[in-house]
């Protein structure tokens, strides 16, 4: 099948590679512009660019879709029967989807109607859900609210975090495509509409987003942990600093002791972890951290050198004003 392929992040390459690797002809890659990345800012191509300039594909990076008519009349002068996209980063305009005479299928990290928007697998880990899974729709003008062609589920495990499971995800939805390009050719896929009882909202990535809220139950702190790896984080503050939690256990019950103590006091110093207090009568043994600017340490290293003590309050700075 002559398809066009649109992507951008390394989410996407497993699917270009198995496009290309089952026989479909790959008639020109569409990716993000070329991003300053680092300390250094240092101009680096798209992973999905990457893979396709060894494959001698020709790539288009524009910024804008919507009215760039060089687009349309490229697009329309390729004539794909189907334009194939992942994690692209941008809306397709009611023009493109229009062109292709089987459509514009997305592959979605999600079951949808669950987590329609850009990040459905940090929201997902960080709202604690046990199943996710993957989704091929044909797409239409909404953002991710196109019927539903495949989807196929799987378990997120307790201890994964979101990059672990965006891997997971990237394979199994290569795959899943695949099975949709063969039904859509075949004609024996009919598309099912969304219920939208059912939708909820994976937005984009804040900073804001990570600011932990003591009085949650650990549980729920550590699932954040999990989910908003690498960026924003799950952070709070120590003496004004931020402080990045990367690796804690949820832990149900407190002493007597503990129990004084507001969500948010550290309340105990151990040899390879510290304990803070949250909501609901839990608390959060936290074994990994990271204080911004510097680099992830264990636990027992941070605390050499943290002058850190119990009945130390975690978060006193005022929380960012928007966390929607």
């Amino acid at each position: 099948m002559r398809v066009i392929f649109m992507g951008t992040p390394e989410a996407a390459v497993p699917t270009l590679v198995r496009l290309l690797e089952s026989g479909h002809e790959v008639a020109a890659v569409f990716t993000q512009p070329d991003r300053p990345v680092g300390r250094h800012r240092v101009l680096t191509p798209p992973p999905v660019k990457v893979v396709a300039q060894a494959r001698g594909i020709p790539i288009y990076q524009p910024e804008k879709l919507k009215t760039n008519e060089e687009v349309r009349a490229l697009v329309s002068a390729l004539s794909p029967e189907a334009i194939v996209v992942v994690a692209y980063g941008k809306i397709l305009p009611g023009w493109l989807l229009g062109i292709p005479r089987l459509g514009c299928v997305n592959v979605h990290f999600s079951l949808l109607p669950k987590y329609r928007g850009a990040a459905p697998v940090q929201w997902a880990i960080a709202m604690g859900e046990t199943v996710t899974g993957v989704t091929t729709m044909l797409m239409d003008e909404g953002l991710d609210t196109g019927p539903i062609l495949l989807q196929r589920a799987c378990e997120i495990g307790p201890e994964e975090t979101a990059p672990e499971v965006t891997e997971r995800l990237a394979h199994m939805g290569a795959e899943v495509l695949l099975e949709t390009l063969e039904g859509l050719r075949q004609g024996r896929l009919q598309p099912r509409p969304q219920d939208e009882a059912q939708a909820s909202w994976a937005p984009l990535l804040r900073r804001e987003h990570g600011w932990v809220e003591w009085t949650l139950p650990a549980e729920a702190i550590r699932n954040r942990i999990r989910g908003f790896q690498p960026w924003p984080g799950a952070w709070t503050t120590l003496r004004g600093a931020r402080l990045i939690l990367w690796k804690a256990h949820a832990e149900v019950g407190l002493s007597k002791e503990e129990s004084s103590f507001p969500p948010g006091t550290v309340s105990a110093i151990e040899r390879d972890a510290f304990v803070v207090v949250c909501g609901e009568g839990t608390r959060l043994r936290i074994t990994e951290v990271q204080l911004e600017g510097r680099r992830r340490l264990p636990a027992g290293e941070f605390l050499k050198g943290a002058r850190l003590s119990v009945g130390v309050p975690l978060g006193q700075e005022a929380p960012p004003d928007d966390r929607s």
